[in-house]
């Protein structure tokens, strides 16, 4: 494969204007495509060979749940078996991938990046049927996929470059990075492709071989990618894909000696889980694993007294309301300081009515269906729980899963702080609304909480911004706009506390978690020469050696 010597600097995936009608004709020439290869059947991936299996789990259309999106040979039947075959196929093509130059991996990601963005109407509208994504939340997600790959494409060959260390009289010192050897990839379903997408290829850039077990909510999506993967020529045993309707393969994947690190994108409860199991050596490993993980929020707005009402407004009921709140970054609490919150929420309420509710396979849906029974239960209860605890429902609150898994946009006015609809996370359309009595005990209500992920403040006093700074506790802290949307490269994602180990994805430090640093040090010139005459002391007098 040749290699791309030159590049430009990485720059973001423009998102698609679909008030153009080119555009919005191409999306839905994309939706009806889609719909004609809906329900078809689909294997593992183990060394490239596909394996077909008697027993096999559907997933489903969230907004229209009697659709079946794909059927999946179901690994589970025969989860020991298949999962230790794959560990085997990624160990094998482990021994040569990892001496593949680093110009050369990365090309895979851009090759792979353009074929996305050829057809990117194509993976949104996959987004839109398996997730319940609306054409402008699937394009943000399509955008972002590209853009990780092209960044971490990047990224890898900057790593590959000399690096910089402090340079000493008659020695050649060089810091190098090299891959850990095999990985489990166990993506989300509410970014099936951008997240899925960005978490493998920046293992496998690095050197690293992988199995992939997407989410058995979002398999087709992965499966679509994995065609992407062979259509660019990835070596076969790189990416292997072991697709499970249930726990077993991610507990085999997990427990294996033979894995070298765990990245994991999802819920708290599953993450804790994931870090204590591989914190446990087993016979035969011959390393500690790394695990990358992200996992929950419970994200705060706050709304200053001093803030723009209306920017405000829009961000509030963007954060909250984008893809039905299934956001890790979603606002689930606005903190609103009492002496502007009457004013503020007449705003809020009346954007959120302005939402319309439908397909995602339709221009103007601005919300659609929850991912699956479970997550619209979870909601209910949520919405019920919060107002036994004292909230007041001002809007929405009811749900309908006759067709789809629909819930209204929620909004429970006079929350108590510390209770269970402001602790607990969600994932749903519901926002939690807290009157604060200053800005001190906004960012004092804000912080206590056990996640860490995002938070954003709207304030035009600088000396508060300036506070928030220093006090408010999330990896990603956002200043006057929403606590959504971060882009790659300008804003590299992870959170504190229980909200995951702060990878920084799309960030510069992402692909570190990959690799181990190797230093390698040789004598050189007239010192090595001089030294190789000198009879050897019995040890080293330096103070400082190691």
């Amino acid at each position: 494969m040749q290699t791309q010597r030159t590049l430009d600097e990485f720059k973001n995936e423009p998102f698609t204007d679909y008030s153009k009608p080119e555009n919005a004709d191409a999306i839905r020439e994309a939706i009806e495509q889609v719909r004609s290869e809906l329900g078809r059947d689909y294997p593992i991936i183990i060394n490239g060979e596909q394996i077909a299996l008697d027993k096999k789990f559907e997933s489903f259309n969230p907004s229209e749940k009697s659709q079946i999106v794909g059927r999946f040979a179901d690994a589970d039947a025969d989860a020991e078996n298949l999962v230790e075959k794959a560990i085997e196929a990624a160990t094998e093509a482990f021994k040569t991938w990892r001496n593949v130059k680093a110009e050369e991996r990365a090309e895979y990601l851009f090759k792979a990046a353009q074929i996305i963005r050829e057809r990117k109407h194509f993976f949104s509208a996959w987004l839109a049927f398996e997730v319940g994504k609306t054409w402008a939340e699937a394009d943000g997600e399509t955008a972002e996929a590209i853009d990780f790959l092209e960044f971490y494409g990047r990224e890898m060959i900057r790593y590959a470059q000399r690096q910089p260390i402090t340079k000493i009289e008659g020695e050649d010192n060089r810091l190098e990075y090299v891959p850990l050897g095999v990985g489990a990839i166990i993506p989300p379903w509410n970014f099936p492709l951008a997240i899925m997408a960005g978490m493998t290829l920046a293992a496998v850039v690095c050197g690293n071989t992988t199995v992939l077990k997407p989410s058995p909510d979002a398999p087709t999506i992965a499966y679509k990618f994995m065609e992407v993967l062979e259509e660019v020529g990835l070596p076969k045993g790189v990416v292997n894909f072991v697709a499970g309707s249930g726990t077993k393969v991610g507990e085999l994947l997990v427990q294996s000696p033979k894995i070298r690190f765990i990245s994991f994108t999802g819920s708290k409860a599953v993450g804790l889980h994931i870090y204590e199991e591989a914190a446990k050596t087993r016979e035969g490993q011959r390393w500690m694993k790394r695990v990358v993980a992200e996992m929950g929020g419970k994200d705060a707005i706050i709304v200053d007294a001093e803030a723009d009402l209306d920017s405000a407004a829009t961000g509030v009921v963007q954060a909250a309301f984008g893809f039905q709140g299934q956001k890790c970054s979603a606002c689930s609490r606005l903190i609103v300081d009492e002496s502007v919150h009457e004013a503020l929420m007449e705003k809020v309420v009346a954007l959120t009515k302005e939402l319309k509710i439908g397909s995602p396979t339709e221009a103007e849906t601005n919300m659609t269906a929850v991912i699956n029974q479970k997550s619209f239960d979870n909601a209910i209860k949520a919405i019920t729980k919060g107002q036994e605890e004292g909230g007041k429902l001002i809007v929405g609150g009811i749900g309908d899963s006759s067709k789809g898994f629909y819930i209204e946009p929620t909004i429970i006015d006079e929350v108590a702080a510390k209770s269970t609809i402001e602790q607990e996370e969600i994932f749903a359309p519901v926002l939690a609304v807290i009157k604060a009595k200053d800005f001190d005990h906004a960012l004092e209500i804000a912080n206590d909480t056990q996640y860490g992920l995002t938070g954003a403040v709207y304030s035009a006093n600088e000396e508060k911004l300036e506070k928030a700074r220093n006090e408010f506790q999330v990896g990603n802290l956002y200043f006057n706009r929403k606590c959504t949307g971060a882009l790659v490269g300008a804003h590299p994602f992870g959170g504190f506390n229980m909200s995951g180990t702060d990878s920084k994805a799309g960030g510069r430090e992402y692909l570190l978690q990959f690799m181990q640093g190797k230093l390698v040090s040789e004598k050189i010139g007239a010192v090595a020469k001089s030294e190789s005459k000198e009879v050897l002391n019995a040890g080293d007098t330096s103070a400082k050696a190691f």
